[in-house]
């Protein structure tokens, strides 16, 4: 049963810096490319950044292109986002995600991100 657990949220400050990190469980981790989304108040979901299975491929959303970074532990089974410079638009809940044939199969359960004075 595959499971993402994600962690690392938080209140930050405009400007301040997070690192999310994602545990997975239930499938053979390093075969499989996987991403981050997140989800604002009133808004749907959208894409932030992705990664291959090898870590050496990513993919990023405009919007933190420059700011935010996914990275993979393969023995660990972990996926992380570190997020810098953040402003009041990043904030939402992020989830991480399990990808297979180019789109998004299962999410965590979320992790909330906050970024406000």
């Amino acid at each position: 049963q595959v499971q993402l657990v994600e962690s690392g949220g938080g209140l930050v400050q405009p400007g301040g810096s997070l690192r999310l990190s994602c545990i997975a469980s239930g499938f053979i981790f390093s075969n499989y490319a996987m991403g981050w989304y997140r989800q604002a108040p009133g808004k749907e979901r959208e894409w932030v950044a992705l990664i291959d299975s090898t870590g050496r491929i990513t993919k990023y959303n405009d919007s933190v292109q420059g700011r935010f970074t996914i990275s993979r532990h393969n023995i660990k089974n972990t996926v992380f986002l570190q997020m810098n410079n953040l402003n009041s638009d990043d904030t939402a809940v992020y989830f991480c995600s399990l990808r297979r044939g180019g789109t998004s199969v299962a999410f965590g359960q979320g992790t909330q991100v906050t970024v406000s004075m």
